[in-house]
């Protein structure tokens, strides 16, 4: 058998596009045969699927699944809404978003579970996908919610199918109250966080950089106005107490009931419910978010998809 050496597993990767562990396995396979080692990554749909890796996918799926006291939502992107819309696609969402349920919910361990329906990892079923369907894919973001007594309320905006859509939203109540009642408020209040996007639950959760730099524009701000400093303070004290009201979802106008706060409508649920609530966790998945998609316009990209 031939040294597979570096400069070999170099030379295939490039004429591949296969990443290096798979091309340093085709080299393995073939005695070191660069040609012979492509066809093997192709027959294997390897060196397709790679060569697509580097396309924007800001497309595709959220995929939310709950189940008894904890619910996951996955975010998988392909690079058009063409194949969002592909059947074979959607289910390929709930599938990994049943198997990410039975993990912690990282990205790391929902791509290394195994994927029913292949017998393979959610990774490597990603990959033969890619293959098949003829687009870049990827396992963008995965979380977890999980309470010990409670619900994880979920709730899919516009949703394109069963347990699919563009934006997911899970919502985790904590008590030992009523299920329904728990269930009805999680609902309404997870769709608020689709309307609102808060950054944290409470004021004091909100991340120290994010405040601190509004602070600072206020600052800057206030000091255009030319007044003294003692005033300044006060000034700015008053701007960041609306800042936190704004963007802590607990002190936010309930959309649904803007006489009240959303925490005013938990604590409301609760005598309902028979016993108090708490939020302790919540997670919105907006597809395609802070990913920077290529500019195109309908006809290019038609025809783009025509030459696949």
């Amino acid at each position: 058998m031939s040294t597979i050496t570096a400069e070999m597993v170099k030379t295939l990767r490039e004429k591949s596009g296969a990443g290096m562990m798979d091309c340093k396995k085709a080299l393995t396979e073939n005695n070191g045969d660069i040609e012979a080692a492509i066809d093997w990554l192709r027959a294997k749909g390897i060196a397709k699927a790679d060569k697509k890796s580097g396309r924007t996918a800001a497309e595709g799926l959220i995929g939310v699944v709950s189940a008894g006291t904890k619910a996951v939502a996955i975010e998988l992107n392909s690079e058009t809404d063409f194949v969002a819309r592909n059947e074979a696609f959607q289910e390929l969402v709930r599938g990994i978003a049943n198997v990410a349920i039975g993990t912690d919910g990282t990205v790391e361990a929902v791509s290394q579970a195994v994927y029913p329906a292949t017998g393979k990892s959610v990774e490597d079923s990603i990959k033969d996908a890619i293959a098949t369907i003829g687009e870049n894919m990827t396992l963008r973001r995965s979380a977890l919610l999980h309470v010990e007594h409670g619900v994880v309320a979920t709730y899919i905006h516009n949703a394109a199918g069963d347990g699919i859509g563009k934006l997911g939203v899970l919502v985790a109540l904590k008590s030992v109250g009523d299920k329904e009642v728990l269930n009805s408020i999680g609902k309404q209040v997870a769709m608020h966080i689709a309307a609102t996007n808060p950054l944290a639950i409470r004021a004091d959760e909100v991340d120290a950089g994010v405040a601190e730099r509004e602070r600072n524009v206020f600052i800057e701000q206030s000091r255009a106005s030319g007044k003294p400093d003692n005033i300044i303070e006060k000034m700015v004290e008053g701007r960041m107490r609306k800042f936190f009201e704004e963007v802590a979802l607990l002190s936010q106008a309930f959309v649904i009931n803007p006489e009240v706060t959303v925490g005013q409508a938990v604590k409301d649920a609760e005598k309902l419910a028979g016993a108090p609530i708490e939020v302790t966790g919540m997670v919105r998945l907006l597809l395609g978010e802070g990913v920077e998609k290529e500019e195109s316009d309908f006809a290019a990209e038609v025809a783009a998809v025509a030459k696949k």
